[in-house]
Protein backbone atom coordinates (compact mmCIF):
# COMPACT_ATOMS: atom_id res chain seq x y z
CA UNK A 1 0.00 0.00 0.00
CA UNK A 2 0.86 3.54 -0.36
CA UNK A 3 0.98 5.32 2.69
CA UNK A 4 0.59 8.95 3.85
CA UNK A 5 2.73 9.35 7.31
CA UNK A 6 1.79 12.50 9.14
CA UNK A 7 4.09 13.11 12.13
CA UNK A 8 7.03 11.30 10.52
CA UNK A 9 9.82 12.95 12.25
CA UNK A 10 7.67 12.82 15.97
CA UNK A 11 8.45 9.88 18.49
CA UNK A 12 6.54 7.31 17.11
CA UNK A 13 6.51 8.27 13.75
CA UNK A 14 10.23 7.41 13.86
CA UNK A 15 9.88 3.97 14.79
CA UNK A 16 6.58 3.44 12.63
CA UNK A 17 8.62 4.13 9.47
CA UNK A 18 11.22 0.94 8.90
CA UNK A 19 8.36 -1.18 10.26
CA UNK A 20 5.97 0.05 7.29
CA UNK A 21 9.14 0.07 4.80
CA UNK A 22 9.99 -3.52 6.27
CA UNK A 23 6.07 -4.43 5.55
CA UNK A 24 6.63 -3.65 2.03
CA UNK A 25 5.24 -0.53 2.12
CA UNK A 26 5.59 2.63 0.05
CA UNK A 27 5.62 5.37 2.26
CA UNK A 28 5.32 9.38 2.00
CA UNK A 29 6.70 11.21 4.94
CA UNK A 30 5.50 14.22 5.85
CA UNK A 31 6.54 16.92 8.50
CA UNK A 32 6.83 20.60 9.00
CA UNK A 33 10.64 20.10 9.17
CA UNK A 34 13.08 17.69 7.39
CA UNK A 35 14.80 15.87 10.17
CA UNK A 36 18.67 16.04 10.11
CA UNK A 37 20.03 13.78 7.35
CA UNK A 38 21.88 11.26 9.81
CA UNK A 39 18.24 9.98 11.34
CA UNK A 40 16.23 9.76 7.92
CA UNK A 41 15.98 6.40 6.40
CA UNK A 42 16.81 6.89 2.33
CA UNK A 43 13.72 5.23 1.62
CA UNK A 44 11.38 7.61 2.73
CA UNK A 45 9.61 10.21 0.84
CA UNK A 46 9.70 13.57 2.33
CA UNK A 47 7.46 16.46 1.87
CA UNK A 48 7.61 19.43 3.70
CA UNK A 49 3.99 20.62 4.57
CA UNK A 50 2.62 22.83 7.50
CA UNK A 51 -1.19 21.20 8.33
CA UNK A 52 -1.97 24.34 9.47
CA UNK A 53 -1.66 25.12 5.33
CA UNK A 54 -5.18 23.89 4.13
CA UNK A 55 -4.31 24.61 0.75
CA UNK A 56 -0.95 23.51 0.29
CA UNK A 57 -1.78 20.24 2.22
CA UNK A 58 -5.46 19.17 0.38
CA UNK A 59 -2.46 19.55 -3.05
CA UNK A 60 -0.22 17.02 -1.60
CA UNK A 61 -2.53 14.62 -0.73
CA UNK A 62 -4.02 14.59 -4.18
CA UNK A 63 -1.01 14.59 -5.83
CA UNK A 64 -0.11 11.85 -3.72
CA UNK A 65 -2.90 10.01 -3.50
CA UNK A 66 -2.23 7.51 -0.95
CA UNK A 67 -4.43 4.52 0.14
CA UNK A 68 -3.98 4.97 3.70
CA UNK A 69 -3.52 8.33 6.02
CA UNK A 70 -1.76 7.61 9.45
CA UNK A 71 -2.11 10.60 11.81
CA UNK A 72 1.08 10.77 14.23
CA UNK A 73 1.00 14.27 15.05
CA UNK A 74 2.17 16.13 18.24
CA UNK A 75 2.92 18.91 19.56
CA UNK A 76 4.72 18.60 22.55
CA UNK A 77 8.13 20.23 22.30
CA UNK A 78 7.44 22.93 24.98
CA UNK A 79 5.05 20.79 26.89
CA UNK A 80 2.38 22.92 25.96
CA UNK A 81 -0.98 21.17 26.35
CA UNK A 82 -3.07 24.46 24.47
CA UNK A 83 -0.61 24.15 21.62
CA UNK A 84 -1.11 19.94 21.05
CA UNK A 85 -4.95 20.28 21.38
CA UNK A 86 -4.81 23.13 18.46
CA UNK A 87 -2.99 20.26 16.56
CA UNK A 88 -5.04 17.76 17.23
CA UNK A 89 -8.17 20.09 16.88
CA UNK A 90 -7.18 22.14 13.72
CA UNK A 91 -3.94 20.10 12.31
CA UNK A 92 -6.49 16.93 12.08
CA UNK A 93 -9.70 18.82 10.72
CA UNK A 94 -6.61 19.76 8.04
CA UNK A 95 -5.57 16.65 7.34
CA UNK A 96 -9.53 14.51 7.29
CA UNK A 97 -10.20 17.08 4.95
CA UNK A 98 -7.45 16.66 2.79
CA UNK A 99 -7.79 12.88 2.71
CA UNK A 100 -11.42 13.08 1.77
CA UNK A 101 -10.74 15.21 -0.66
CA UNK A 102 -8.31 12.88 -2.54
CA UNK A 103 -10.67 10.22 -1.76
CA UNK A 104 -8.85 8.49 0.80
CA UNK A 105 -10.72 5.75 2.69
CA UNK A 106 -8.66 5.24 5.61
CA UNK A 107 -6.64 6.56 8.32
CA UNK A 108 -5.06 5.64 11.47
CA UNK A 109 -4.74 8.11 14.08
CA UNK A 110 -3.17 8.52 17.84
CA UNK A 111 -5.37 9.86 20.48
CA UNK A 112 -4.79 8.92 24.23
CA UNK A 113 -5.89 6.58 26.93
CA UNK A 114 -6.36 9.13 29.88
CA UNK A 115 -9.51 10.93 28.44
CA UNK A 116 -12.37 8.73 30.01
CA UNK A 117 -14.78 9.36 32.70
CA UNK A 118 -13.77 9.30 36.13
CA UNK A 119 -14.77 5.47 37.14
CA UNK A 120 -13.66 2.62 39.77
CA UNK A 121 -13.34 0.02 36.81
CA UNK A 122 -10.93 -0.34 33.60
CA UNK A 123 -12.04 1.51 30.85
CA UNK A 124 -13.05 -0.07 27.95
CA UNK A 125 -13.54 1.41 24.36
CA UNK A 126 -16.98 1.66 25.17
CA UNK A 127 -16.73 4.14 27.83
CA UNK A 128 -17.36 7.55 27.13
CA UNK A 129 -14.50 10.56 27.28
CA UNK A 130 -14.68 12.88 29.61
CA UNK A 131 -16.31 16.14 28.03
CA UNK A 132 -17.19 17.90 31.31
CA UNK A 133 -13.87 17.43 32.36
CA UNK A 134 -12.67 21.10 34.47
CA UNK A 135 -9.85 23.25 33.74
CA UNK A 136 -6.98 22.70 32.96
CA UNK A 137 -7.87 19.00 31.67
CA UNK A 138 -10.30 20.50 29.33
CA UNK A 139 -7.76 22.10 26.88
CA UNK A 140 -6.65 18.24 26.50
CA UNK A 141 -10.40 16.58 26.78
CA UNK A 142 -11.61 19.21 24.11
CA UNK A 143 -8.97 18.38 21.36
CA UNK A 144 -9.16 14.87 21.68
CA UNK A 145 -12.94 14.91 21.36
CA UNK A 146 -12.20 16.95 18.30
CA UNK A 147 -9.79 14.66 17.11
CA UNK A 148 -11.24 11.58 17.24
CA UNK A 149 -14.83 13.39 15.99
CA UNK A 150 -12.90 14.66 12.40
CA UNK A 151 -11.23 11.09 12.32
CA UNK A 152 -14.54 9.16 12.64
CA UNK A 153 -15.73 11.34 9.09
CA UNK A 154 -13.42 8.77 7.45
CA UNK A 155 -15.12 5.41 5.70
CA UNK A 156 -12.43 3.37 7.41
CA UNK A 157 -11.00 4.93 10.44
CA UNK A 158 -8.90 3.28 13.76
CA UNK A 159 -8.34 5.67 16.69
CA UNK A 160 -5.42 4.21 18.94
CA UNK A 161 -5.90 5.58 22.54
CA UNK A 162 -1.89 5.33 23.61
CA UNK A 163 -1.17 5.02 26.83
CA UNK A 164 2.13 7.51 28.63
CA UNK A 165 4.78 6.77 26.23
CA UNK A 166 8.36 6.12 27.57
CA UNK A 167 11.30 4.56 25.90
CA UNK A 168 13.72 5.92 23.50
CA UNK A 169 12.69 9.51 22.43
CA UNK A 170 10.08 9.97 25.16
CA UNK A 171 9.95 12.55 28.21
CA UNK A 172 11.29 9.22 30.50
CA UNK A 173 14.39 8.47 28.42
CA UNK A 174 17.49 8.29 30.12
CA UNK A 175 17.81 11.81 28.52
CA UNK A 176 14.25 12.82 28.19
CA UNK A 177 12.91 16.05 30.42
CA UNK A 178 11.41 14.14 33.15
CA UNK A 179 14.63 12.06 33.26
CA UNK A 180 16.88 14.98 33.88
CA UNK A 181 13.99 16.85 36.26
CA UNK A 182 14.23 13.74 38.76
CA UNK A 183 18.22 14.02 38.70
CA UNK A 184 17.72 17.49 39.82
CA UNK A 185 15.13 17.41 42.37
CA UNK A 186 12.10 18.94 40.15
CA UNK A 187 9.80 16.16 39.12
CA UNK A 188 6.55 16.66 40.78
CA UNK A 189 3.54 13.55 40.44
CA UNK A 190 0.35 12.79 41.75
CA UNK A 191 -1.14 9.58 43.02
CA UNK A 192 -2.72 9.25 40.27
CA UNK A 193 -2.91 6.06 38.01
CA UNK A 194 -0.81 5.80 35.07
CA UNK A 195 -1.38 3.53 31.82
CA UNK A 196 1.98 3.23 30.01
CA UNK A 197 2.93 2.23 26.88
CA UNK A 198 6.20 1.48 25.68
CA UNK A 199 6.79 3.02 22.24
CA UNK A 200 8.23 0.63 20.33
CA UNK A 201 4.84 -1.32 21.32
CA UNK A 202 2.61 1.61 19.95
CA UNK A 203 4.45 1.55 16.70
CA UNK A 204 3.84 -2.20 16.61
CA UNK A 205 0.20 -1.43 17.03
CA UNK A 206 -0.07 1.82 14.29
CA UNK A 207 0.99 -0.73 11.34
CA UNK A 208 -1.13 -3.72 12.62
CA UNK A 209 -3.94 -0.99 12.62
CA UNK A 210 -3.84 -0.93 8.68
CA UNK A 211 -5.92 -4.10 8.91
CA UNK A 212 -8.08 -3.95 12.42
CA UNK A 213 -11.89 -2.70 12.15
CA UNK A 214 -13.05 0.93 12.42
CA UNK A 215 -13.27 1.99 15.73
CA UNK A 216 -11.22 2.91 18.91
CA UNK A 217 -8.86 0.35 20.41
CA UNK A 218 -6.97 0.98 23.64
CA UNK A 219 -3.35 0.79 23.54
CA UNK A 220 -1.69 0.32 27.08
CA UNK A 221 0.38 -2.20 28.43
CA UNK A 222 -0.57 -4.60 31.15
CA UNK A 223 -0.07 -2.58 34.28
CA UNK A 224 -1.42 0.06 35.61
CA UNK A 225 -0.12 1.67 38.65
CA UNK A 226 -0.02 4.60 40.83
CA UNK A 227 3.42 6.62 41.21
CA UNK A 228 4.15 4.91 44.64
CA UNK A 229 4.38 1.87 42.71
CA UNK A 230 6.89 3.19 39.29
CA UNK A 231 8.49 5.79 40.39
CA UNK A 232 11.12 4.11 42.72
CA UNK A 233 11.48 2.08 40.18
CA UNK A 234 12.22 4.85 37.48
CA UNK A 235 14.45 6.41 39.82
CA UNK A 236 16.63 3.81 40.77
CA UNK A 237 17.10 3.04 37.12
CA UNK A 238 18.25 6.54 36.58
CA UNK A 239 20.37 6.10 40.07
CA UNK A 240 18.33 8.98 41.35
CA UNK A 241 16.17 9.64 44.22
CA UNK A 242 12.76 8.80 44.47
CA UNK A 243 11.00 12.24 45.40
CA UNK A 244 7.61 12.20 47.64
CA UNK A 245 4.40 12.72 45.99
CA UNK A 246 3.11 15.42 47.02
CA UNK A 247 -0.29 16.45 45.01
CA UNK A 248 -3.70 14.30 45.91
CA UNK A 249 -4.83 12.23 43.63
CA UNK A 250 -7.41 13.55 40.66
CA UNK A 251 -10.71 12.30 40.57
CA UNK A 252 -10.22 10.91 36.68
CA UNK A 253 -7.75 8.98 37.49
CA UNK A 254 -8.48 5.57 36.18
CA UNK A 255 -6.57 2.28 34.86
CA UNK A 256 -7.55 0.93 30.90
CA UNK A 257 -7.92 -2.11 29.30
CA UNK A 258 -5.99 -3.45 26.88
CA UNK A 259 -7.91 -6.84 25.92
CA UNK A 260 -9.72 -5.61 22.85
CA UNK A 261 -6.58 -4.57 21.51
CA UNK A 262 -5.05 -8.27 22.24
CA UNK A 263 -7.77 -9.87 20.51
CA UNK A 264 -7.18 -8.15 17.52
CA UNK A 265 -3.70 -9.57 17.62
CA UNK A 266 -1.32 -7.04 19.64
CA UNK A 267 1.34 -8.46 21.50
CA UNK A 268 3.25 -6.18 22.99
CA UNK A 269 6.85 -6.97 23.52
CA UNK A 270 7.10 -4.49 26.59
CA UNK A 271 3.82 -5.76 28.40
CA UNK A 272 4.89 -3.71 31.63
CA UNK A 273 6.97 -1.27 32.82
CA UNK A 274 8.24 -3.14 35.31
CA UNK A 275 10.60 -4.67 32.79
CA UNK A 276 12.64 -1.12 32.39
CA UNK A 277 11.44 2.59 31.39
CA UNK A 278 15.01 3.19 30.03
Amino acid sequence: MKILLAGASGVVGRKVCPLLLGAGHEVVAITRQVPPIETRDSALRWRIVDVYDRSNLMGVLVEEHPDVVIHQMTDLRDQNPAANARLRTLGTRNLVDAALAANVQSIVAQSIAWAYVPGAEAATETDPLDADALAPRRTTIEGVLALESAVSEMNHHVILRFGTLYGPGTWYANDGSFAQKLRVGDFKTTTAITNFLHVEDAAIATVQALRWPSGVVNIVDDTPARAAEWLPAYAEELSAKAPPIEIATPDWSRPVSNVYARSLGWNPKHPTWRFGFI
